[in-house]
C-alpha cells in the first residue's frame, strides 16, 4: 500500500499539468451535474403535491380581500360556499372538485416553509380556502374560469397551469442544458483520465516490464493508477460540493428566499443530496475508466 501511494504521488508530481486539468475539468462538469440535479428539486417543490391533481384553483372571499363577487368586509358564507361546490360539481367539464379550508391551507403553508421567518408572522386568519378543480381536458380551462368567477362568494379564478407551466418550462430547460454540457465535460474528464494513465504508465514502461517478469499482479500494478485517478476525482467533486453550498447559500437562501417568501425553495436537504449524488457520480468516473485504461496500457 505504501509503495501505492509513493507512486501515485510521484506520477502526480510528474503529470501536474494533466492532472489540474483533470481536476478542473471534473469540477465544472460535477457542479453542472449538481446543478441540474438542484433545479428539477426546485421544478419539483414549486409544483407541489397538488400541482398533477389541479388545473383551477377558485380563492373564496375574506373580510380582507376585494372582488367583484365579494361583498366588502365579509368573506364567503356557507351557503355560498355550498353553492359554489354544486356548481363546480355540475359542470361537465369538471373531473374532480377539492375544497381545502384555511386549516389545510395553513398546514400546507407551514410544511412547505419550514424554518422560513415569515411562518411566525401569519396564522390559519391570513390564509384563503379554495376549490381546487381538476378538469377533464385542461384546454376548457378558460370556461371553468369564467363561470366559477360569476359565482357569489368568488374572489378570483385561476387556471395555474397557465401561470406557472412559462417558469416550468424555462427551469426544465436550464436544468437539460446543465445536465447536457455537465455529460459533455464529463466525458473530456473521462478521456483526460485515460490519457493520464497512459501517459503515466509510458513513462514507467521498464518499471512495469520488471514487476511483470518478477510475477508482480495486475492489481498492485493498478493500484497506483487507481490512487492517482481517486485523488483527481476527490478533488474535483469536493470543488464542485463547495460550489454548490455557496451557489444554494447565496442565491437561494440569502436572495431568493429572503425575495419571494412565498414560494417553497430548496434548501440544506436537497443540497446535501445533490453533493452525495455528485461524489458517487465523480468516484464512478474515476475508478471506471482506469481499469479500462489499465487493462488497454499496461499491457508492456
Amino acid at each position: 500500500m505504501r509503495h501505492s501511494v509513493r507512486e501515485a504521488v510521484s506520477s502526480l508530481r510528474r503529470n501536474a499539468t494533466m492532472a489540474v486539468a483533470v481536476v478542473v475539468t471534473m469540477w465544472v462538469s460535477l457542479s453542472l451535474f449538481g446543478a441540474s440535479l438542484l433545479t428539477f428539486q426546485q421544478v419539483q417543490l414549486l409544483k407541489g403535491t397538488w400541482y398533477d391533481k389541479v388545473e383551477v384553483s377558485v380563492f373564496l372571499c375574506t373580510p380582507d380581500t376585494n372582488g367583484t363577487m365579494c361583498t366588502k368586509g365579509e368573506g364567503a358564507t356557507d351557503a355560498q360556499r355550498a353553492q359554489i361546490k354544486a356548481a363546480l360539481e355540475a359542470n361537465p367539464l369538471v373531473a374532480t372538485v377539492y375544497y381545502e379550508n384555511k386549516d389545510q391551507a395553513w398546514a400546507e403553508f407551514q410544511a412547505s416553509h419550514q424554518g422560513w421567518s415569515i411562518v411566525s408572522s401569519l396564522g390559519p386568519d391570513q390564509m384563503q380556502d379554495s376549490f381546487r378543480v381538476k378538469l377533464v381536458d385542461p384546454r376548457d380551462y378558460d370556461k371553468v374560469v369564467a363561470q366559477a368567477a360569476g359565482l357569489p362568494g368568488v374572489q378570483n379564478a385561476l387556471n395555474l397551469h397557465t401561470v406557472f407551466d412559462p417558469l416550468f418550462r424555462a427551469l426544465t430547460a436550464l436544468q437539460w442544458g446543465a445536465f447536457g454540457l455537465a455529460v459533455l465535460l464529463l466525458v473530456a474528464a473521462v478521456l483526460q483520465i485515460g490519457n493520464t494513465i497512459r501517459l503515466s504508465a509510458y513513462a514507467r514502461r521498464r518499471e512495469i516490464g520488471i514487476m511483470r517478469l518478477v510475477g508482480a499482479s495486475s492489481g498492485y500494478i493498478t493500484l497506483p493508477f487507481l490512487w492517482e485517478a481517486l485523488v483527481e476525482a476527490v478533488l474535483g467533486a469536493a470543488l464542485a460540493a463547495g460550489t454548490l453550498a455557496a451557489g444554494v447559500y447565496f442565491l437561494i437562501i440569502q436572495r431568493a428566499q429572503v425575495s419571494i417568501q412565498s414560494l417553497a425553495w430548496i434548501g440544506w436537504h436537497e443540497t446535501r443530496q445533490a453533493m452525495l449524488a455528485v461524489a458517487i457520480v465523480g468516484i464512478v468516473l474515476a475508478v471506471v475508466p482506469t481499469f479500462i485504461a489499465t487493462r488497454r496500457y499496461l499491457r508492456v
